[in-house]
């Protein structure tokens, strides 16, 4: 799990344990993206319907999403496609 960021003083807590999102990518053997902290301000503006990256977008958080944002695209890049199936067979033919 991540960490509890106080709001009044910032002191950070790993109020669930350390590591446990690390370890459970070992386990299901994945890649481990990231973690936000367990922070009111994310709360807040969710609930408001407020992106964290809109409303707070020098903010840790805000930081945090774009990071994991980037990796996440750079895994769905990396993926191979194949698109043959989307098109038709094309048969050149000698007459």
């Amino acid at each position: 799990m991540s960490i509890h960021i106080c709001s009044r003083c910032g002191h950070e807590e790993h109020i669930f344990g350390d590591g446990g999102g690390e370890q459970m990518c070992r386990d299901y053997d994945t890649e481990f993206l990231g973690a936000l902290p367990l922070e009111l301000s994310i709360r807040e503006l969710t609930d408001a319907g407020t992106p964290t990256v809109v409303g707070a977008p020098d903010s840790r958080a805000a930081s945090i999403y774009r990071a994991i944002a980037r990796r996440l695209a750079v895994k769905v890049a990396e993926r191979a496609r194949d698109l043959s199936a989307r098109f038709p067979n094309i048969v050149v033919q000698n007459t």
